[in-house]
């Protein structure tokens, strides 16, 4: 097993192009067992996001413009949290998986809220191309309460219900967050007058 890791990372950068820099590999007939020595190998890589489900492997690259999205989000996300007096935890990026379950993945951004837990709270996935594994089945077998995606500048939010997930208008975590002032923030040129500015806009609806 050992080595694994090294080899498809080898094999999926020499596809990685200049003018798309978001990539992403699929692979087939994996075993669990290939899957987790495989995120050993890729420990010293943090550019890639890895996912697993029912035996197919997903190896991806972000983009500059994903980052850029997803870091944005999370600060923006964290002022109001701050403001709101929310206890929170990041997870960041961190590798959530279940054994018994056949699922594991790597969010953009996670958070435990409240107190800590083992799996996330919420999930935010941001979309900048299409296709791969079933996110959404990876995040309801680790029983993760809320998942957001990000796409083409709006979010779709999804709530765990009964073990199934049922999509909703607003945060059931976050009712009084309003999405859309976070949606125009993030889209800022600046961060840090967006971060600024939001910080203001948050403590005038307290």
């Amino acid at each position: 097993m050992v080595g694994v890791g090294m080899k498809l990372l080898e094999d999926f950068s020499t596809q990685l192009r200049i003018d798309d820099p978001e990539e992403r590999r699929m692979i087939s007939g994996v075993t669990w067992e290939q899957y987790e020595a495989l995120l050993v190998d890729f420990e010293d890589r943090p550019g890639y996001r890895i996912a697993f489900l029912d035996g197919t492997l997903e190896i991806m690259s972000p983009s500059r413009r994903h980052e850029i999205s997803s870091e944005n989000i999370g600060a923006l996300l964290e002022v109001y949290f701050e403001e709101m007096r929310i206890r929170f935890w990041r997870l960041g990026s961190t590798t959530f998986r279940r054994t018994e379950r056949r699922g594991g993945a790597e969010a953009d951004k996670s958070y435990n809220l409240g107190t800590e837990k083992e799996f996330p709270d919420l999930v935010i996935e941001v979309i900048v191309t299409s296709g791969g594994v079933d996110k959404l089945e990876i995040y309801r077998r680790l029983g993760v309460t809320e998942v957001w995606f990000f796409q083409d500048d709006a979010f779709t939010l999804y709530c765990l219900r009964d073990d199934a997930y049922e999509q909703i208008a607003a945060s059931e975590l976050l009712p009084d967050l309003d999405l859309n002032l976070l949606i125009d923030y993030a889209a800022q040129s600046d961060p840090l007058d967006a971060l600024i500015e939001y910080r203001q806009r948050v403590k005038g609806n307290e």
